[in-house]
C-alpha cells in the first residue's frame, strides 16, 4: 500500500509517500481502507514530537509509530476472528492511535462506528479527534446559559460552537477579523474580533469558556467567567519540554481554592461519542467546516501550511484506492 512514512522526528520535510506494508488485523481489530483522513495539532505534535514530554508515549528518540495520522474515514475490508458487530463493507469512522495516513489501517473494533450517512468520507474524516473534544467541552451546557469559545474558527472551535448552540446556549465565539463570517454562519450569536477587542475585560460574563488556544493568563479567564462558571482548557500553548501540561496542572490546583471550576479536556476515542456524533450529524446539528482538501501525497505540504498558518476549519487528506 501506499502511507506517510516518517523515520524521525522534525519538520513536515521528515514525511515521504511511500510503499509500506500493509497491515494485517488481530483478533480485536477491523482492517479499513482508508477514503479519507484530516489533520489535527495532535499530528503536529506526533511529526515533531514536540512538546518532548510526548515523546514518552510516542518514543523517546524516533517516532514509535513510522504512519502518522488519527482520523480515519473508509470501509471495512477484513475483521480480526473475535470482532462481530462490524463486517466487511461497512463504512465506518474512528479516531486510531496512528497511522490513518496510508491506503489501509487497523483499528481496535470497540473504537470504530459507522458513519454518518449524510456525509461524505472526507466531512466524516474531520470529526473523531475535533469534534469528539467538542462535545467534552460543551458536556453539561444547559439551555440558556452562555457560552464564549476562543478559537471557534479552529477545528475543535467550528464544532464546539456548533454543539453549543444545539444544546440551547447563547454562543460567542471568539477569532480573527477574517474567520468573522465563517463562525457566525456557524452558528454563533455573536462574534469577536480579537484583534479589536479584548473578551477578557469588556464586562460580560459566560458560564462556559472553552479555552482552545491558551493566549490569555487563567485570571484573565475567570474574569470572563460568573462566580460558579466552568473554564475548559483544551490544547494551547507552552514551552517546549512540557507544553500546555504546566498551564494545566496549575489550572488544576487552582480549582481547588476557588468557586469556578477549572477543568482540563482530555478527550479520549469510544465508539459511544461516535454514535452521539453520528446523530448530530444525521440530525443537521452539526456540519464540518473543510477549508482544504489534499490528496495523501501531499500530506506534507498539508501538514507545513497548518503549521504555518492559523487552522480554519479543517484539512483533509483524500486516499486513492489500492490497486
Amino acid at each position: 500500500m501506499q502511507a506517510i512514512v516518517q523515520h524521525a522526528y522534525g519538520s513536515s520535510e521528515v514525511l515521504a509517500y511511500r510503499t509500506a506494508p500493509r497491515p494485517v488485523p488481530r483478533a480485536d481489530e477491523v482492517l479499513i481502507a482508508v477514503r479519507a483522513s484530516s489533520l489535527n495539532f495532535a499530528d503536529v505534535a506526533m511529526v515533531t514530537g514536540r512538546p518532548s514530554l510526548i515523546r514518552a508515549v510516542s518514543g523517546l528518540r524516533t517516532p514509535k509509530h513510522r504512519v502518522p495520522g488519527k482520523d480515519v474515514a473508509g470501509v471495512v475490508e477484513a475483521v480480526g476472528a473475535d470482532v462481530t458487530d462490524l463486517r466487511p463493507g461497512d463504512e465506518v469512522y474512528a479516531e486510531a492511535p496512528a497511522g490513518a495516513w496510508a491506503q489501509h489501517v487497523c483499528v481496535r473494533a470497540s473504537i470504530v462506528a459507522l458513519k454518518p450517512a449524510n456525509l461524505s468520507f472526507e466531512q466524516a474524516a474531520t470529526l473523531p479527534l475535533a469534534a469528539g473534544t467538542a462535545l467534552d467541552c460543551v458536556a453539561g451546557v444547559r439551555p440558556g446559559q452562555k457560552v464564549l469559545v476562543n478559537g471557534a474558527s479552529g477545528g475543535v472551535g467550528t464544532f464546539a460552537v456548533q454543539l453549543a448552540k444545539a444544546l440551547g446556549a447563547e454562543v460567542t465565539g471568539v477569532c480573527s477579523g477574517r474567520n468573522v463570517e465563517l463562525v457566525r454562519g456557524l452558528g454563533a450569536d455573536r462574534v469577536i474580533d480579537y484583534e479589536r477587542s479584548d473578551f477578557t475585560s469588556d464586562g460580560t460574563r459566560y458560564d462556559l469558556v472553552i479555552d482552545l488556544v491558551g493566549n490569555r493568563s487563567l485570571a484573565a479567564y475567570r474574569r470572563a467567567l460568573t462566580e460558579r462558571g466552568t473554564l475548559a482548557l483544551s490544547s494551547g500553548n507552552g514551552g517546549r519540554v512540557i507544553g500546555p501540561m504546566g498551564r494545566i496542572v496549575h489550572a488544576v490546583l487552582l480549582n481547588l481554592l476557588v468557586g469556578q471550576h477549572l477543568r482540563p479536556v482530555s478527550a479520549t476515542p469510544g465508539r459511544a461519542k461516535l454514535d452521539r456524533l453520528r446523530e448530530l450529524a444525521e440530525d443537521g446539528a452539526i456540519r464540518p467546516a473543510v477549508e482544504r482538501t489534499y490528496a495523501l501525497g501531499d500530506a506534507p505540504e498539508a501538514l507545513r501550511r497548518l503549521m504555518a498558518e492559523h487552522a480554519r476549519g479543517k484539512t483533509v487528506l483524500t486516499v486513492a484506492r489500492e490497486r
